[in-house]
């Protein structure tokens, strides 16, 4: 496509690349802070992960629907592709490789990453074709107020709610009662159903960016940074009375990591874009194979779990005790390289699939 926006991709795959690092270190035990996520309250830039890549679902959707007309042919497409999503996302949930290769009901995970990603992309691309963006901006506030509300002034069985990790919080609350063994933890899941409300508004946040991409306005840079940093102070006053928190996607989260996107995206896009400097281009085979890069990636990560090699000790815990622990450098060193050569892994993966022109559409 002539107007194909390099940065989009290259941002998509660094998205995509990060997630695989941050998910895969050599051990749980031993990671530098910034390669976790905040413990509750606050975010570390793991945090930024997640709602970087929905993000840009919204900022794609702008170039893949533009010029399609909202009718039964696109909304079973749409349809289709977010049940792909939502499948493949319950499969990893259901897998065990102990026959028949699906766990016991009970212990399936229903919420999880791709199956968000399926969900806030039908609706962000529904709402793109059927409204312009002044209704999408009203729809967002909408959304963002609406479960500020919710989470803060609705009581849990007669009890005040609460924001912290608790019964009385009411995303987890709801979470529990619907789904309830099928959740990450007993008591919440990162990926619940109440808090893929203000998720889908970060898509919108990156439909928004897309609209000005696509623009033929010559201050786009300067449109991308005024927007980051304005998202960024305003989700940071919002974390006065709403805090900034990951696991509830609140709507200052949404804010914040919607800014942070539109200022790294804006620093991508003039040095690619702009300057037309080759930069990036691993990450770009990668944002050609997004889903089916992290898809694979949490397969063999599940499978290496689990295989043993000696009884005790999995496939991952040989591989990595094996290879790169070692006494003149710490263990969490050794755990970031562990999650560096998967993540390289991928890449590599990636790039023979863009040169052998393969590309997997979910």
């Amino acid at each position: 496509m002539k107007d194909r926006i390099v940065a989009v991709d290259i941002f998509r795959g660094l998205t995509i690349v990060l997630m695989i690092l941050v998910n895969t270190p050599g051990t749980w035990s031993n990671v530098y802070a910034p390669l976790l996520h905040a413990k509750w309250h606050g975010y570390t830039p793991t945090d930024l992960v997640f709602p970087f890549f929905l993000f840009i679902v919204g900022t794609s959707i702008v170039f893949a629907y533009k010029n399609k007309q909202a009718n039964s042919g696109t909304y079973k497409k749409i349809t289709v592709r977010s049940l792909k999503l939502i499948g493949l996302g319950l499969f990893l949930g259901a897998f065990t490789i102990s026959f028949p290769f699906i766990k016991e009901f009970a212990a399936i995970r229903f919420p999880g990453v791709l199956q968000r990603i399926g969900v806030v992309f039908f609706f962000a691309a529904i709402l793109f074709l059927n409204l312009d963006w002044k209704k999408l901006v009203g729809l967002a506030l909408v959304l963002l107020v609406g479960y500020w509300a919710m989470m803060t002034l609705i009581p849990v069985e007669g009890v005040t709610s609460t924001l912290e990790r608790a019964p009385n919080n009411f995303a987890n609350y709801l979470d529990v009662k619907i789904f309830g063994s099928h959740n990450y933890k007993p008591d919440y899941d990162p990926e619940g159903l109440l808090s893929t409300i203000p998720s889908i508004v970060s898509a919108l946040m990156g439909i928004f960016t897309g609209l000005v991409l696509a623009s033929k306005r010559d201050d786009k840079i300067k449109s991308m940074l005024l927007m980051g940093a304005g998202l960024v102070v305003l989700g940071h006053i919002w974390d006065l009375v709403f805090p900034i928190n990951k696991a509830l996607w609140t709507s200052s989260f949404v804010l914040v990591t919607a800014g942070w996107a539109n200022l790294v995206l804006a620093l991508i896009y003039y040095i690619t874009d702009v300057k037309k400097i080759q930069f990036g281009s691993i990450f770009r085979y990668a944002g050609a194979n997004a889903i089916t890069v992290y898809f694979l990636s949490s397969f063999i990560t599940k499978l290496f779990y689990s295989i043993k090699v000696d009884g005790e000790m999995s496939v991952h815990g040989w591989l990595f005790n094996t290879i790169y622990v070692h006494d003149f450098m710490s263990m969490k060193l050794s755990s970031m390289l562990y999650g560096l050569s998967v993540a390289g892994f991928y890449c590599l993966l990636a790039y023979i699939m863009y040169k052998r022109k393969l590309f997997i559409k979910v």
